[in-house]
């Protein structure tokens, strides 16, 4: 089958830029080239946001996430006369062949200013990549890496992870390989990530595989636990986390410890606690009770002093300090 251009539709066209097929028309969402090839053909006009949903049948908010990525490549201008200007100089775009096995490690730029808006907008983004060999690596790596086109609020929230929290390239991109392998590479996810490594101070390559290495070691701990309590597969909470790490990495317990602490909380107060299973496991580690022997000892021990005590006086009952001291709704999967 052969195909063949009408010569009608050429009485009336209207130029595309090289780099919309040479650079974007793979990674460009349907909506981005929408709304692009729209402001092309009216390029002489001046329209709104709200017209180009009108005529797409798209949200507003869709449009302005459409034109804030030609904004940040460089292939859309803005500026306070006319809502678009797609003839003006086009800036340099995110290169399509970057090498993708390291990043540059050094960089000729022009000075930043010392103080913007708190995120970056568009904009800024794109006068950052095109100023920057390395802002412009991170952000075609970050796009290749998530398998999607970056949207203006990743793209600066990305800026801002390596401008803000002080993160290097290369970090970052672990970082975001991290999040991916976990299924959670939203942004909000990856900026709140990015919080917690900024804040205990991983700036180099060996701290965030460190990290990284620490970070595998905790789920295994979570995947012995939820086999111990035989709960179904799943990613863990962040409270789970950290109790995963505490009971089985920092207090050395085995997951059998563990379901004989979930055993009791469930005969003590009917449903799983993680506060409740973690008072009996701190009560266990400060008495050096390891092994399901010593705690089915304890448990008679104290069960036979409670028998010998007259019923007149009140005798120091364990569970039920531990009882009231836990925090009875926080269950496993919440917060």
């Amino acid at each position: 089958m052969s195909f063949s251009i009408l010569p009608g539709a050429w009485r009336s066209v209207f130029a595309v830029p090289s780099a919309l097929v040479d650079s974007h028309i793979k990674l460009a969402s349907p909506n981005q080239l929408k709304v692009l090839l729209w402001a092309l053909r009216h390029a002489e006009e001046t329209f709104s946001h709200e017209a180009i949903a009108t005529a797409l049948g798209i949200s507003v908010s869709e449009v302005q996430d459409a034109m804030l990525y030609w904004i940040q490549v460089g292939l859309v201008a803005e500026d306070a006369t006319k809502a678009v200007e797609p003839h003006a100089a086009p800036a340099q775009p995110i290169p399509a062949e970057l090498p993708l096995a390291t990043a540059p490690v050094a960089e000729n730029t022009a000075p930043i200013p010392a103080r913007r808006i708190p995120k970056p907008d568009g904009l800024f983004i794109a006068e950052r990549i095109n100023q920057s060999a390395e802002i412009r690596f991170l952000m075609q790596e970050a796009q290749q890496l998530l398998g999607r086109p970056l949207s203006p609020g990743l793209s600066s929230t990305l800026l801002a992870i390596h401008d803000d929290y002080g993160l290097p390239v290369d970090v970052t991109i672990m970082l975001l390989q991290f999040v991916k392998s976990k299924g959670k590479d939203n942004t909000s996810y990856i900026e709140a990530v990015a919080r917690d490594w900024a804040e205990e101070g991983i700036s180099s390559h060996l701290q965030a595989e460190e990290k990284l290495r620490r970070l595998d070691e905790i789920n295994k701990a979570w995947r012995k636990i939820e086999q111990a309590l035989r709960l179904s597969p799943r990613a863990p909470s962040s409270r789970e986390e950290r109790y995963s790490d505490r009971w089985l990495l920092e207090w050395k317990f085995s997951p059998q410890m563990v379901r004989e602490a979930y055993d009791r909380s469930v005969d003590a107060i009917g449903k799983l606690s993680l506060s409740y299973m973690n008072k009996i496991l701190e009560r266990w580690h400060k008495e050096g009770i390891t092994s399901p022997q010593q705690a089915a000892m304890e448990q008679k021990e104290k069960t036979a002093v409670q028998k010998q005590s007259k019923p007149q006086h009140t005798t120091y009952d364990i569970e039920e300090y531990e009882r009231m001291s836990a925090e009875v709704p926080d269950l496993f999967g919440k917060e």
